[in-house]
């Protein structure tokens, strides 16, 4: 296939375009993957059997996407209370605006599914009404019964370890595996969560909890977010493009970047791509966009022409609009028993109370609670040294031995609404190859803050319910734009006006033209991770894609 075009030209190798890879590979149609990024191996690229293992996610030559960030809101005496800072540090932001922390990602073969957790979520039903239920965001133009066999479907392919009850999602099937069990630390975390009024249950995770398909069960190591050496974490480079590379009808090609799509009025007929040789230009029948919720956008504002002067499928005006982001909390305090909580899985328990639209009182959007003693990087000495323990020389070395594995971190994780200075364009700022990169306008109103604030406290009240006794460090999305999810910008719906895509995933003006990634989330949850929702998306957008070349209805 190398020397001939392919029948589905795939932009983006993470949730989406490895899902939508597998299955139509597996179909038996003739896929081509492109990533902009670098291929990884897992190891000679990851470190948790080295040294320098506390060293973060590895940057290599490609693997982040160019993007900018506008001036953020100014801060108001109102944020005081929701301010980030640390002990040993003190305030994060020190300026009178917002700070740009970064949109945290990893472009490469498998996306950022190489550095997320595993949390692996079906969306709320209830999330999936927010328009007519209560006025904001959009509906979504697919309901959760016909995404339920492709999230069941998602669960077996990356082999999701989940609880035996989910009264939060109704199932057809249980998880494919058992939960997994919880650290020391997080089980003494979850008593707080208990004590606070909450309901811990076991989090689904795609990280193995029983060896599979040449893939170890978990040992623990709690090195998720560096990257899974071992291959027991469901990232999509050994889960989906494995399995589709296996049945010879997919090629992937990393280090290749899309710069431009091309089309001939009617429909889209394929990619300039830079890659090793230089440009070229790349052709197949059908196209799936799959670059994640900045870089999407980024490409098809890019690809204006003379068919298309707005930007490719923009004619509704609604490419980067509609942008949402994650909403974050976190609290960290200091335990007077010696835990070991640098130890164990991440996120290991999630608790669901608040998760709904209407599940705040006074507020609409919903946010769930979890350990996040890995996210807040405290599973090692350089975080306690750098952020928790101040001091030099002797007194530090003591402090040191007396603090190390002694924080407990809980974060919240809220949904996050449409607002009208919140989106993406097109910055004047140009890439390596002249094109011009993704700018973000990030704005909080004060529904926004109003859930910060019920998150922040309930994280505080959590740790102090545990027994902590000190809080050394907080941190949170009321003065830091500092994402990882991220949603929206080529909302799907039923009308061309307010929408970029289909129910299928299809623009509404180019025929051949898919998206198949979390731009297209008409709302963003209550906290749940996108991960598997995108790929359940996909899945159903390559089905459709197989049917229509059978030639079904």
């Amino acid at each position: 296939m190398a020397d001939g075009d392919p029948d589905v030209l795939i932009v983006g190798s993470g949730a989406g375009g490895g899902a939508a890879a597998w299955r139509l590979a597996t179909r038996g149609i003739r896929v081509r993957v492109l990533d902009a990024g670098p291929q990884f191996d897992p190891a000679r690229d990851f470190r948790q059997d080295r040294p320098d293992w506390e060293t973060a996610f590895p940057t290599k030559d490609g693997s982040a996407g160019p993007y900018a960030v506008a001036p953020l809101q100014p801060l108001t005496p109102a944020m005081r209370d929701v301010r980030s800072w640390s002990k040993a540090g003190g305030p994060y932001v020190t300026g009178d605006r917002r700070a740009a922390f970064g949109y945290h990602h990893v472009r490469g073969v498998g996306g950022s599914s190489l550095h997320f957790t595993g949390e692996a979520h079906r969306l709320n039903p209830r999330s999936m009404r927010m328009r007519t239920d209560h006025g904001m965001a959009a509906d979504w133009p697919v309901s959760y019964a016909e995404l339920e066999p492709y999230w069941t479907l998602a669960e077996t392919v990356v082999g999701v370890a989940g609880p035996a009850l989910d009264r939060r999602c109704p199932r057809g099937a249980p998880y494919p595996q058992p939960a997994h069990r919880r650290s020391f630390a997080s089980a003494a975390l979850a008593r707080g969560a208990v004590a606070a009024g909450l309901t811990p249950v076991d989090n689904s995770l795609a990280v193995l909890s029983r060896p599979r398909d040449g893939r170890p069960d978990c040992n623990g190591c709690g090195g998720c977010l560096r990257g899974c050496q071992r291959g027991d974490k469901g990232s999509v480079d050994v889960t989906y493009l494995r399995e589709a590379q296996a049945t010879g009808n997919c090629e992937v090609v990393p280090m290749a970047e899309v710069l431009q799509l091309t089309n001939d009025g009617r429909r889209v007929t394929g990619a300039v791509v830079a890659g090793a040789d230089g440009l070229s230009v790349m052709r197949a029948p059908v196209v799936i966009v799959a670059a994640g919720a900045i870089q999407t956008p980024r490409l098809l504002l890019n690809s204006r022409g003379r068919h298309a002067p707005d930007g490719l499928a923009n004619e509704s005006g609604m490419v980067g609009r509609n942008f949402m982001e994650t909403l974050l909390t976190t609290t960290s305090a200091l335990h007077p028993d010696p835990l070991g909580s640098h130890r164990g899985l991440p996120v290991d328990w999630v608790a669901w109370d608040h998760n709904a639209p209407d599940a705040i009182p006074g507020v609409i959007g919903g946010c769930r609670f979890g350990p996040a003693m890995a996210e807040s990087d405290l599973v090692g000495p350089i975080g306690y040294a750098s952020r928790i323990v101040p001091g030099w020389g002797d007194d530090h070395r003591l402090a040191m031995r007396k603090t190390f594995g002694r924080v407990l971190s809980v974060a919240a994780l809220g949904e996050s609404l449409p607002h009208p200075g919140s989106y993406v364009d097109l910055d004047a700022g140009l890439d390596r190859h002249g094109m011009p990169v993704a700018r973000i306008h990030s704005h909080l109103d004060d529904m926004a803050l109003d859930r910060i604030r019920f998150m922040m406290r309930t994280c505080r009240d959590v740790v102090a319910a545990a027994g902590c006794t000190e809080t050394v460090e907080e941190f949170g999305s009321a003065d830091a734009f500092s994402s990882t999810h991220v949603f929206g910008t080529c909302r799907m719906g039923t009308d061309p006006e307010a929408s970029v895509v289909d129910a299928a995933g299809r623009s509404h003006r180019w025929p051949n033209l898919f998206v198949c990634d979390a731009s297209v989330f008409p709302s963003s949850g209550g906290g749940e991770a996108p991960g598997l929702t995108i790929q359940a998306l996909a899945l159903r957008t390559a089905d459709g894609i197989a049917a229509a070349r059978r030639g079904s209805p």
